[in-house]
Order: structure tokens, then C-alpha cells, then sequence
């Protein structure tokens, strides 16, 4: 709502693209009762306040970035962008003649525009990004690659109708620093244009040049000295003021430029840097602060010779940068720099007539005042206050929204400022204040006011009082947050600089068979185990991850995985976590072995950062293109992995005849009865119930195991390598008894096999099939030899010229074929790790017989063809002949399964 003391009134609407006008690239200049007018796209607008009427449109070939009106000569300059400088007489007898018919039909609008053809242009530069007039001289900036070049031109002071500029005078470039890329490819700084303007001192023609512009202002002679040199201050020479989208505040003086010594200097001319604000320049302007200029000042607008004594800066984002004169202690005049920090991002901005600037953001349009409160009837804090800037800034909202641009209208009676504003809607507006309100309000105010008041002032301590504590809330949550996310990085720090060696947070994990609901069930026990000297608390995640193996006996048979979060809601240095997990049967009631588990630690950004993210950003609700991506995808996430262990049939195997007589063995098979007694007695209903758990299954896999010969494999491994591999186990048993013991070293039973002297046991699978394993000395003849992942067949006395090898055969044997498989391939795991510890450790394999070599690679390669054939001919047999080829295909099967391997 707006105050009593300012009035708003709506002149008209323009067209705007969706999502409203885009800060940077509109203008609005007035002179008299003339509003000159950009909203960023090609169409250049003039309104006549007075008669509330659009007397023209002029449309371009592109974008219109800026506007530049000298009246008197009644010449409007506008920069097109991609094109150059056009030039417009605003003489209505000499306006073209070609008119199409205007796409504009709103309002009051007129029914045609003038289309402004390339003859207009008299400066055709695509990179042009900025200009301005000082007196008889265009000044013009382009955009090079690395480098931005300023030009300054002659303009003839002939006849209207040849607008074309003189001669160049001389150039200079500007180095400034490149912006990285956003994340469409473009710099981001590539949507901001630089500001260019001119200071000049008192007493020069330039203060009564007849143009009207967003820029240009005199300086008092000691500021203008303080900040530009005693050089330019005795040249009385205008200083040029450009800033950069880089943040960059730089200066040139006119006269210098001007001089043929310094044209002839080249592009290298001595540029001065007066600041840097580090975000993209929006405005440079100049206010006057002295409280006794103020006391007695007429309304007078910024372009008559009213000489201001300080100069500003703002960037987008909200960095300010003010300077004035100031005295020291001894009385020497210093320039004194102060930086403010104004609620950004800073759409456009304006000086207007005194210490009062404007400025506009997405939420509102707000004045600040630079001038240092003192009251005007005490002379001794009028001089105390002269030369001071005020140390903070607060800013009056004056309760308009998303103004994109902005300029302050010469037409305000006293003690009013008048400003002309272009909302992100398109629409026109002007805004006027009574000045003089502020200082007599306290005078008039009645007793109904000051109630009012009071309670206005008291609802807005409420509303920054509950700003406050939910900004706190939000600090104190990314502060948190901060302080998780840093503990989180230390913990990941932690985990992946110690790859080699033990893990300061390690997962360890065994098994063990259990009763559940009249069931053995196998489960895992993953043990957490925080050894770092950090906390794991809100945010991580135990993940527990098993995969199953597909059953390579079953067709279309897939592997599948379940996985188990547990929070970890609080695990301190030195503290543990177990969790005991069912490694359950699958759909068909077995259990496919082998079974990885796989343990992680997940931290979740999500969680942590999200809130913290979203607690105080919604105060400010993005805006146009200055919305920020999104940093936190659904998923996003820190995953650590803390290791696997492999479950395989010689970790579930149960030994019963080796139990102690106190210990029962959950799970073993009942003893067996006479099938053919028990279907009599049940078909008579005869049968005791007792007498029915006694029942044997009759299914295909027990008449196989019954009635079929039992699977056989072996494995041969040389003694040479078992012993340098064992030497923990062989210390006080023989070779074979420490083999066995090796192999059985993850099973609940291996403590009684360590005391008894064992070459081999009988236990028993899961699906309560008979597995028997031995261990033995191998026996000479013809073996199999696993070298580099290739199977061959050779003798083993004339395999290695140094004799006989030494090795030890493991046989494994079960009437189900697949449990024997398991075994094998839990068996040949084990020595595959063996072997490659072996190798790191620079234990080398003895010499072979090249010969024998080649030989075994040739029978190797026959009897993977015939393998081949045999599964080619089960494709497309019928089954008679399918059933050879099944039989034939078994044989070979038991030729690589026996005799064994030989691993060296």
C-alpha cells in the first residue's frame, strides 16, 4: 500500500513478452511532457504525458538497448542491438513515409508504426553494447573478445537532415576478466550491459549541454580532484566513467583522448581503475549529502549546474559503493569510500534531487537516504555531519513492485519528486512524493496520527521481530547442516585414504544356521564397528545388500537381490551395530549358493541440506533468469563401501556325526522308513502321527540321490604351494588334516575338526543331501593342469623336467549333482584367493615341458568341440537320441571333473 505522502498514477500499457519485462535493456527518458520510451524489444515508444496519448512507434530491426535525446536539436540516438546507432529526427514533417500497420492495438495506441530503415544507422557496429553525447562528441563502447573498445566520434553541427557523425578521434581498450560459463554455455555476465556516463567539474560548458540521458552529473571541484588527479581537475577535463559487467569502475579522462599526442598513443592509453565491486555495475550516479545545500536547495534537476558531492555505485546483487570528501584530523581533505549492502538483486536505479536514491528489486521499490541525520538549527552539527556518510543505509519501501527502469522527471513542483517507472508488466507509471512531508509531519500530526503510529510501528517491530527468529531458525539450520555435511566429508576422508589397510569403520560378517517357526533357516550377522574417531549420527544409512546366484541347472533361471537400510541414528567412536538377516529360501524353497552380501555406508544430501535449503530461500521467491538450478537431485548422496563376503556351500555344511552328544544339530534328516509300508499303513489310515515325520520325501531329487550314482569331483593342488600358503596350520598336523582344516575355517565346526586329526567328513547340505569331502595324496597318472585360466591334460611325472610334482587332491562327493557343483565352486574359489595372495607375495610356479604344453592345449580345444556338438545335437534330437547325447555329455562332464586339476 502506498504511504499519505506519495501518489501513483497509471499512464498506459505496453506489450511484454510472457514472464514479464527483463531488467537491463528498457529506458525511459522525459522531457517536458515527452516520455521517451524502450521495454527492451524493438519498438521505441513516445507518449505525451499531458494528453495522455501515443503520438509514434518506431519498430527496429532488433532489440533497442538505449536511448540518448538531445533536445534542442530534437534528435533521438537509440542503440539497436546487433545492428549499431540509429539516428531519429522527432521533427513530425520529417518522419518516413512508409508506415505498416502496427500489431499494437491496445488502448489508445495508434493504429501504425514507422519502420526505421538502414539509412538511420550511423553507426552500423554489431558489437556496440553502450554509448553516450557530451557536447559535440558521441562516446561508444564495443565488446572485443577478451577486451572491451571505446571510440569516440565527432558529430557535425550541420543541417538535421544529415545526422551522420565526423571523424574518430582516437580508442581505448579496457582489460577485464572473463566470466565462467553458465550452464547454457554463454558467460553469465553476457544478459548485463556496462553503464557508461560522464563527470564533469564545475564551471564547464558540459553542465549546459542539451541533452537528457540516465547519465552525466557535475562534481564539486574537491571530490572531482580526490577522485581523478590534480591533472584532470586543472584540464577541467570531463572524466569518462564506464562499469563493466565484471564488477570493474573505470575512468578516462575527455581532454586526454581529445589531445592528437594521446590519438596517436594507440589503444594502450592509461585507463584508471577507480573500484571494484565484484558483481555486474547497474548504475552510476551522483547525489548531493551537505546538510547545508540541502537546507536551503531549490528543486533543481541533476543536469543544471548544481554541483553534487557524492558519487555512487551499485551493483547487481547488492553491493554499493558511495565516496566523498572528508577531512582528517590535521584538516587534510581524503577521500572517504564507504561499501552499503542493499537487498538485491538490484534492477535498475536513479538519483533523484538531493541525497535520495532509488532502486528497485524483484519485490519492491525502495529510497534510501545518504544524507547524515543532524538537525538544521544546530550549526556545530551541521559542520560535524559535513563530509560524513552515514555508516548504514535503511531503506522506505514505496510499496511498487518488479520497476525494471527508472528515471526521475524535471517536471516535479517544489518540494516533490516525481518519478516515471516501466513495470515488469509493461505498464507506465509515475510516482510522486511530497518531500516536505517528512519534516512537517511531526508538527501536524494529531492524536488519531500518532495512535496510528504507534501502531504501525509496533506491527512492524512484530514483523521484524518474526523475520528475525525465522531467519535465526534458518541459520541454526544450515549451520547444522554444515556441521553434518563437514563430518560426513571427514568420515568419507577417512574410509577412502585407508584402501590398503583395516578400515577405521569396518562391517565384519558371518553365519549361522537358527530355529524360526519350526524352520532352519540360515541367517548373516553384519557387525558395524566405528574404530574412527568420528560420529555417525542423522543421515547415514546401513545398507545390507544380498545377491543370489541363478541356478546354472534351471532354465531361465535370474539372480535376484534384496537389499536392507537400517538408519544409524547415533554410532560413536568405539560403539557397534549388529543386525542379523535371514539368507531365506527362494520361490522353489531352496537356497541358491553362493550369496554375496555387500555392505555400504549412505549419507544422504537430501535429507540434511534440503530443509536447510528451502528455510530461508523461500523468502525470496526466484525471479526471470535469476532463478538458481537446482544443486540437490533426488538421489544425490555420499555411498561408501565397506566390503563383501561370499556365503557358499562349505560355510552352511553341518557335520552331525562330529557333534558333541550335549549339541543338536537343528535341521538334520529323521531316520528313514520303508516307503511301501508307509503308503499301506496311510491308505488304511493306519499311520501314527509320530510315526509321519519319519516320512522320506518321494520327489525326483530323492529318488536321484537313492537310486543313481553319486557326483564325484576332484581338485589337485600342489603340496609345494599349500604348505608356503598353510604354514599357520601345518605347524602341529599333517598337510592333508591342515588342508581340510583350511577349508572348513568359516564353519561353525571347525573347532572340532581342529581337534580331532581329520582327512575327511561327512556332512550334510541345506537340502539335507549327503556331501562327503576328502583330502588326500594325490596318486600319479595323467591330471589336469589350471594354468591361466585354461584347462589341460598331461602327465604328471613328465609335466616338469625336476621330477614328479607333489600335490594334494580334494574330492568331493554328493548324490545331487548341484550341491557337488556348489561345493567344487566354493572349494576353487577358495584356492583362487590363495593363489593370488601367493603371486603378490613373488612365490613363482616351477618350470613345464613346452612341448606338453602345446598338447594339452590341443586336447583341450577337441574336447570343448565335442561339448559343443553334444549340446547341439540335444537342440534338435529327437529324445532317444537326445538321451545318448545327455548321457555322452556326462561322460565328458566327469572326464574334467576326474582326475582333478592341478593347481600350481
Amino acid at each position: 500500500m502506498a504511504e499519505d505522502n506519495q501518489r501513483v498514477d497509471y499512464l498506459a500499457g505496453f506489450c511484454c513478452p510472457v514472464g514479464g519485462l527483463a531488467a537491463g535493456k528498457p529506458r525511459v527518458l522525459c522531457h517536458e511532457s515527452e516520455i521517451y520510451l524502450s521495454n527492451g524489444s524493438e519498438f521505441v515508444y513516445i507518449y505525451n504525458q499531458e494528453g495522455k496519448l501515443l503520438n509514434a512507434v518506431y519498430r527496429f530491426p532488433d532489440q533497442v538497448w538505449h536511448l540518448e535525446l538531445l533536445a534542442l536539436r530534437r534528435e533521438l540516438y537509440v542503440l539497436c542491438a546487433r545492428n549499431g546507432i540509429y539516428c531519429l529526427s522527432l521533427d513530425p514533417q520529417s518522419r518516413l513515409v512508409n508506415q505498416t500497420d502496427g500489431e499494437d492495438k491496445e488502448g489508445d495506441f495508434p493504429s501504425s508504426v514507422f519502420p526505421v530503415d538502414s539509412d538511420s544507422c550511423v553507426f552500423p557496429d554489431a558489437t556496440l553494447c553502450a554509448f553516450t553525447v557530451l557536447n559535440d562528441i558521441i562516446i561508444t563502447l564495443a565488446q572485443g573478445p577478451s577486451k572491451w573498445r571505446m571510440r569516440l566520434f565527432e558529430q557535425p553541427q550541420g543541417s538535421d537532415r544529415d545526422p551522420r557523425p565526423g571523424s574518430q578521434f582516437s580508442e581505448v581498450e579496457f582489460s577485464t576478466c572473463i566470466l565462467p560459463s553458465g550452464s547454457n554455455g554463454k558467460p553469465l555476465a553476457s544478459r548485463f550491459l556496462p553503464v557508461l556516463c560522464c563527470a564533469s567539474p564545475p564551471g564547464t560548458t558540459v553542465s549546459h549541454t542539451p541533452w537528457c540521458s540516465s547519465g552525466g552529473f557535475v562534481l564539486e571541484e574537491t571530490l572531482f580532484g580526490l577522485l581523478f588527479g590534480a591533472d584532470a581537475a586543472l584540464l577541467e577535463s570531463p572524466m569518462i566513467l564506464c562499469g563493466f559487467p565484471d564488477g570493474q569502475l573505470c575512468c578516462v579522462p575527455l581532454k586526454a583522448l581529445l589531445s592528437p599526442e594521446m590519438a596517436l598513443a594507440g589503444p594502450e592509453t592509461p585507463v584508471k581503475i577507480l573500484h571494484h565491486l565484484e558483481e555486474p555495475v547497474v548504475f552510476i550516479g551522483a547525489l548531493r549529502t551537505d546538510p547545508r545545500i540541502l537546507e536551503d536547495m531549490d528543486e533543481k534537476p541533476l543536469n543544471e549546474d548544481t554541483s553534487c558531492d557524492c558519487m555512487v555505485a551499485v551493483g547487481h546483487y547488492g553491493k554499493m559503493m558511495a565516496i566523498k570528501s572528508s577531512r582528517e584530523e590535521g584538516g587534510n581533505l581524503v577521500p572517504e569510500l564507504r561499501e552499503y549492502y542493499i537487498r538485491g538483486p538490484i534492477l535498475c536505479a536513479a538519483c533523484g534531487v538531493g541525497s535520495r536514491m532509488y532502486y528497485s528489486t524483484h519485490s519492491d521499490l525502495s529510497v534510501v537516504d545518504l544524507a547524515c541525520n543532524s538537525n538544521p538549527s544546530d550549526p556545530e552539527k551541521i559542520d560535524n555531519a559535513q563530509g560524513v556518510l552515514p555508516p548504514v543505509l535503511s531503506p522506505a519501501s514505496l510499496s511498487i513492485c518488479s520497476v525494471v527502469t527508472l528515471s526521475v522527471s524535471s517536471r516535479a513542483p517544489k518540494g516533490e519528486a516525481e518519478l516515471l517507472a516501466l513495470s515488469a508488466k509493461g505498464r507506465l507509471m509515475t510516482c510522486s512524493l511530497d518531500l516536505s512531508s517528512e519534516d512537517s509531519r511531526s508538527v501536524r500530526m494529531t492524536t488519531g496520527k500518532v495512535g496510528q503510529k504507534i501502531k504501525e510501528l509496533l506491527s512492524g517491530i512484530g514483523n521484524v521481530s518474526e523475520r528475525v527468529s525465522f531467519l535465526k531458525k534458518a541459520v541454526d539450520q544450515r549451520n547444522r547442516a554444515l556441521t553434518c555435511l563437514n563430518e560426513a566429508m571427514n568420515v568419507s576422508c577417512a574410509l577412502l585414504s585407508n584402501r590398503e589397510g583395516p578400515k577405521p569403520i569396518n562391517c565384519t560378517t558371518t553365519t549361522a544356521w537358527s530355529r524360526f517357526q519350526l524352520r532352519d533357516i540360515l541367517t548373516a550377522t553384519c557387525l558395524l564397528e566405528n574404530s574412527s574417531d568420528y560420529s555417525l549420527d542423522q543421515g547415514w544409512t546401513f545398507c545390507i545388500q544380498v545377491f543370489t546366484s541363478s541356478c546354472a541347472l534351471e532354465v531361465d533361471s535370474v539372480g535376484s537381490a534384496i537389499t536392507y537400510t537400517i538408519p544409524v541414528d547415533q554410532l560413536t567412536p568405539g560403539s557397534k551395530r549388529e543386525v542379523t538377516l535371514p539368507l531365506g529360501s527362494n520361490e522353489n524353497g531352496k537356497l541358491d549358493l553362493p550369496v554375496t552380501i555387500s555392505c555400504a555406508l549412505f549419507y544422504s544430501l537430501k535429507e540434511i541440506l534440503g530443509s536447510a535449503l528451502t528455510s530461508s530461500d523461500s523468502l525470496d521467491a526466484p525471479f526471470f533468469d535469476d532463478c538458481p538450478p537446482d544443486i540437490l537431485p533426488d538421489r544425490d548422496g555420499i555411498f561408501l563401501p565397506l566390503g563383501e563376503y561370499t556365503v557358499d556351500m562349505l560355510q552352511c555344511l553341518r557335520f552331525p556325526s562330529l557333534a558333541v552328544a550335549e549339541v543338536q544339530v537343528p535341521g538334520l534328516p529323521s531316520p528313514t522308513s520303508d516307503p511301501v509300508k508307509t503308503f499301506l499303513e496311510a491308505s488304511r489310515g493306519q499311520v501314527d502321527p509320530e510315526h509321519m515325520k519319519n516320512i522320506e520325501p518321494m520327489g525326483p531329487d530323492f529318488l536321484r540321490a537313492k537310486y543313481l550314482p553319486p557326483s564325484v569331483a576332484s581338485v589337485k593342488v600342489s603340496s609345494e604351494l599349500l604348505k608356503n600358503a598353510l604354514k599357520e596350520y601345518c605347524s602341529e598336523v599333517p598337510l592333508c588334516c591342515a588342508t581340510l582344516q583350511w577349508l572348513l575355517a568359516e564353519n561353525s565346526i571347525v573347532d572340532i575338526v581342529k581337534t580331532q586329526v581329520l582327512t575327511e567328513v561327512q556332512g550334510v547340505a541345506p537340502d539335507g543331501n549327503d556331501i562327503h569331502l576328502l583330502v588326500r595324496e594325490a596318486r600319479n597318472g595323467l591330471a589336469h593342469l589350471f594354468l591361466q585360466g585354461n584347462l589341460y591334460q598331461v602327465a604328471v611325472t613328465e609335466l616338469c623336467p625336476a621330477g614328479p610334482i607333489q600335490a594334494v587332491e580334494i574330492q568331493m562327493e554328493s548324490p545331487s549333482l548341484a550341491n557337488m557343483c556348489r561345493v567344487h565352486h566354493a572349494v576353487i574359489r577358495r584356492i583362487q584367493v590363495m593363489i593370488m595372495e601367493q603371486a603378490a607375495q613373488g612365490s613363482n610356479p616351477p618350470d613345464l615341458r613346452v612341448q606338453y604344453l602345446r598338447q594339452i592345449h590341443a586336447n583341450h580345444e577337441m574336447l570343448l568341440k565335442e561339448v559343443q556338438l553334444l549340446r547341439d545335437r540335444l537342440c534338435v534330437e529327437d529324445d532317444a537320441s537326445a538321451s545318448a547325447a545327455a548321457e555322452k555329455l556326462l561322460q565328458v562332464y566327469k572326464q574334467l571333473r576326474n582326475p582333478s586339476l592341478i593347481l600350481l
